[in-house]
């Protein structure tokens, strides 16, 4: 994941932006919105630009809306990519900031909101977060439902390991998870009979276009509001 697609219309970073807040949740600083007493919650997990992205804050915001508390950590500690920095370019970068690592603190973040009372939760992780989120999955312990919107770094090996249902929402025009490998993805999931799934590859659209896309472009605006209510209806599904 070191193409040019990755880091395409990079965000313009604000720690103000949304209507919720930040505070420290699980360990990590995080965002949240939505109701505090709700006993229905959402992880999101963001893409290598971070939780400051305005209008990752803004899908959070909408799912807050139907009810749902939802947490939006900062698994890069103050350190999301910047793609004008040319000593730590996106390989560096990753070394320091393994999926992994952001895995394990997701689940911190997952124990502190049951700690709280919540009683189900839903993941969406976008690009870089779709990871992680797929690794949630494999347990039916820790989520309800996931969703991967335009994953990086997700294996068919990783989708075998699914326990928890889980949709995917992948770009006709993406060189990380082209639509071949979304439709295996597909394949392997419809055929566990355990699992519940949903999968749509979006014509049109490359990788990053649900977080990254020019509002003034009514196509892109369409595209990634469609992908957003899809997550949406998802999560409202199966998170309740």
């Amino acid at each position: 994941m070191s193409g040019p697609q990755c880091c395409a219309n990079p965000p313009t970073l604000s720690p103000t932006s949304g209507v919720g807040s930040v505070i420290e949740f699980g360990g990590l600083k995080s965002y949240v919105s939505g109701p505090s007493d709700s006993k229905l919650a959402v992880l999101l997990a963001s893409d290598v630009f971070g939780y400051e992205a305005p209008e990752l804050r803004k899908i959070a915001d909408k799912i807050a809306a139907a009810g749902y508390y939802v947490v939006v950590p900062d698994f890069f500690n103050g350190d999301p990519l910047d793609p004008d920095n040319a000593e730590k370019l996106l390989p560096v970068w990753l070394s320091l900031h393994e999926p992994a690592k952001a895995y394990e603190d997701a689940k911190s973040v997952i124990e502190a909101l049951k700690s709280k009372g919540i009683t189900a939760i839903g993941a969406a992780g976008f690009c870089y977060g779709a990871k992680v989120v797929v690794e949630l999955a494999k347990s039916s312990d820790l989520i309800q439902a996931g969703v991967l919107l335009h994953p990086s770094f997700v294996t068919l090996d990783d989708v075998k390991e699914v326990k928890a249902p889980l949709a995917i929402l992948g770009a006709e025009m993406d060189q990380y998870t082209p639509p071949e490998l979304v439709k295996q993805f597909e394949e392997i999931l419809s055929s566990n009979s355990e699992v519940e799934s949903f999968v749509k590859i979006f014509p049109g659209v490359a990788h990053g276009w649900t977080v990254r896309y020019d509002l003034d472009d009514e196509m892109a605006v369409k595209s990634a509001e469609e992908a957003q209510q899809d997550t949406l209806n998802w999560i409202m599904k199966l998170v309740k």
